[in-house]
């Protein structure tokens, strides 16, 4: 039997969130920037947008990250670069804020010697559904590194 696709009315607050709703363009007047500038925020693995028929389409929460990433660039005056060291070195729960219940069942934060993507391929056990290229940490570490220009 085919499974009924879930309405919008049927999902809870954080799957509307990730829902990706907005085209490029959109979002850019949204955010007050160009469609080149969040080319060039994906391009350097700080987003990755959902595709469908090769459009870029974005969810409430990446329009969140995205203002964020424009504050951090025009009001704090932190680079690209600096975004990505940034993003290398503090743990993932302090970006993405992650509630106290659910960083004690996460297997980052339990044992901290390895990123979250190394340990259990999940953004973390409480949240089975998502997956870590959904995750902007894991995005800026391993996009980012593919992305890198060959030092040779």
């Amino acid at each position: 039997m085919k499974e009924k696709k879930k309405t919008r009315k049927d999902m809870t607050e954080e799957e509307k969130m990730a829902m990706p709703l907005y085209p490029i363009g959109i979002v850019a007047e949204l955010i007050g920037t160009t469609d080149q500038t969040l080319r060039l925020y994906e391009k350097h693995g700080l987003i990755k947008p959902a595709r469908r028929n090769k459009n870029r389409y974005y969810s409430e929460n990446d329009i969140k990250w995205l203002k964020c990433l424009r504050d951090l660039i025009h009001i704090k005056k932190i680079s690209i670069e600096g975004i990505k060291k940034l993003l290398e070195y503090a743990p993932c729960w302090k970006i993405t804020d992650c509630p106290e219940k659910t960083r004690d069942f996460c297997s980052a934060y339990i044992d901290k010697s390895k990123p979250c993507w190394e340990l259990n391929r999940m953004i973390c056990n409480s949240e089975p559904e998502r997956i870590c290229e959904d995750c902007i940490v894991y995005i800026s570490q391993v996009v980012g590194k593919l992305s890198a220009p060959d030092p040779d």
